[in-house]
């Protein structure tokens, strides 16, 4: 039996190439982001060059009550889903007392909150079925604070630790959960985020969305619980852990800071 992949944020950067991935590997796909006529050149693509079914459903999931019409949609649709992609989120540079404050909730309604509510509604059916897998996008951000990008890395702390720790919570069941944390990335995030000209994205080579994509979909597949793409990432988070906290936070301002 053919199987289902939601994917949010869908429509861009990794999103994107994971959908291409799976839908390469014969899944079905749903589409999630918010604007349809994007999901809808997307969803064309797909099912010309894969000949696979390729669902849209629009939401912007920093709305509070979109999770759960996104999941009502795939019930009315009567669409099984396997695998969920929690993929959708953003960030923005500066100092938190110069940020908007209702941006720096969305990040936090989009990175959080949204992601726990549709890992919640979908693991329901996973269970039922003793099958399932959940991908969420963490970063090597999640690794360490950020200032000058301190909610934005905070949230994905949350998401990786949430993602290792249902993880085991499942070790038992049939369904598995993987955290796969980027680092920079050539996706558009640098510069919607407004952090094109840090140190971060000048010093360090952005490893390309595919790349990544494909990092995280192999991890995936097998059930692997956090996997960091790239061999400096990898080198970086490992670092991390033996460095001194206040030091660390002085690097990453370093590296956050324009150039």
């Amino acid at each position: 039996m053919k199987e289902t992949a939601l994917v949010t944020g869908a429509t861009s950067g990794i999103g994107l190439d994971l959908v291409h991935l799976f839908a390469r590997d014969g899944h079905d796909v749903v589409l999630v982001a918010r604007h349809e006529e994007k999901l809808r050149e997307v969803a064309t693509d797909l099912e010309r060059h894969h000949k696979v079914a390729a669902h849209v459903i629009a939401a912007d999931l920093s709305d509070l009550d979109a999770p759960r019409r996104v999941f009502e949609e795939t019930r009315t649709r009567r669409l099984q889903i396997d695998v969920l992609v929690n993929n959708a989120g953003f960030g923005v540079g500066g100092k938190f007392s110069d940020n908007d404050l209702a941006t720096q909730l969305q990040i936090i309604q989009l990175n959080i909150t949204a992601l726990t509510n549709l890992t919640g509604l979908f693991l329901e059916g996973m269970l039922a079925r003793n099958s399932g897998k959940i991908l969420n996008l963490a970063s090597t951000a999640a690794f360490q604070p950020g200032p000058l990008m301190a909610v934005y890395y905070a949230s994905k702390a949350y998401v990786l630790s949430f993602s290792e720790a249902i993880a085991e919570e499942l070790k038992d069941t049939g369904v598995t959960v993987t955290a796969l944390c980027p680092g920079p990335t050539d996706t558009g995030f640098a510069e919607k985020a407004h952090i094109e000209n840090t140190g971060l994205f000048k010093v360090i080579r952005p490893m390309s969305s595919m790349e990544v994509a494909q990092v995280g979909y192999k991890a995936m597949r097998k059930g692997k619980r956090v996997v960091i793409a790239g061999m400096r990432n990898k080198m970086t988070a490992q670092s991390v852990r033996v460095t001194p906290r206040f030091v660390v936070t002085k690097v990453v301002r370093a590296l956050q800071e324009r150039r």
